[in-house]
């Protein structure tokens, strides 16, 4: 087992494989960054070519696709297994496995959906897409990385496009958070005494998402939970928030989405029909 990239996640990566009792190989441009992980038993590779060829897999980690490539460049690939761990949109994953695959690798991509102090346990999810036979061969060491491992499918960025796709949720509903807690700031109020009603307000979110994902796959938003309208007439209370001294204007944006909807028509339907106004033709 390989791994290139020892930031926090890389790190947490080969702590897991070396927890699991897998030999484990490391690399990273900085060599200090590995210091620990040898000290754990992880061997330190010289070259970014050196670490590849260690191991039958290799998992690169680091920021973006470009970064990947980059660290990766002088690197033998023919028939070894690599797998990437990073940030990037559905096209950078194409060019990515174009890349490698023209380098001679079996290739997969894939995601890591939590935090590095989360790698290793049991409920843990990552997935992946690309070569199948990647996947199989190698499903029980990934495997140690998190006890939720999928395979999306064939298509190499489709890890991407799902990684994207729920990671758009992550900054608007922690920016909400953050809105919050500046208001209950305002009042002296501290911001552990908003956790048990935005705990309960995140649970009755994921209680609707099922009922919005079949009205989106129906494409019926006739029988509305919560209409537009509402959510349009409730756009000037969130903004008058910003008289309790709490900048409002990053949702601004997503007012004029909803307004937009009502002026189209849409305002007796439900809110989740703001999908087919994202969605372009």
């Amino acid at each position: 087992m390989t791994v290139v990239g020892l930031g926090s996640m890389g790190s947490a990566l080969a702590g897991a494989f070396l927890a699991a009792g897998h030999p484990t190989t490391v690399w990273n441009r900085t060599a200090s960054k590995a210091d620990s992980l040898v000290a754990r038993g992880a061997s330190r590779a010289g070259t970014a070519d050196e670490a590849v060829r260690a191991s039958p897999l290799t998992i690169a980690c680091l920021t973006t696709y470009e970064d990947t490539r980059a660290a990766l460049e002088p690197a033998s690939l023919t028939g070894r297994a690599l797998v990437t761990l990073n940030s990037g949109s559905p096209a950078g994953a194409r060019r990515m496995a174009e890349w490698a695959t023209s380098r001679g690798a079996r290739f997969l991509d894939g995601a890591v959906k939590n935090i590095p102090s989360a790698v290793g346990a049991p409920d843990t999810l990552l997935y992946y897409s690309g070569d199948k036979a990647v996947f199989d061969e190698h499903v029980d060491t990934l495997r140690v990385l998190g006890g939720d491992t999928v395979h999306l499918g064939d298509e190499a960025d489709l890890a991407a496009l799902y990684e994207i796709a729920v990671g758009g949720t992550l900054l608007p509903a922690l920016v909400g958070f953050f809105q919050g807690a500046a208001a209950l700031r305002s009042r002296g109020l501290e911001a552990e005494t908003l956790l048990p009603y935005a705990t309960k307000w995140f649970e009755m979110i994921i209680s609707v998402l099922p009922m919005y994902a079949k009205e989106i796959d129906s494409r019926d938003y006739s029988d509305p939970a919560a209409s537009v309208d509402i959510f349009h007439a409730g756009a000037v209370a969130d903004l008058e928030l910003a008289e309790e001294g709490v900048d409002v204007d990053w949702q601004r944006p997503m007012h004029d989405l909803v307004r937009r909807a009502a002026e189209a028509g849409h305002g007796d339907r439900s809110i989740a029909v703001l999908t087919e106004l994202l969605s372009r033709p």
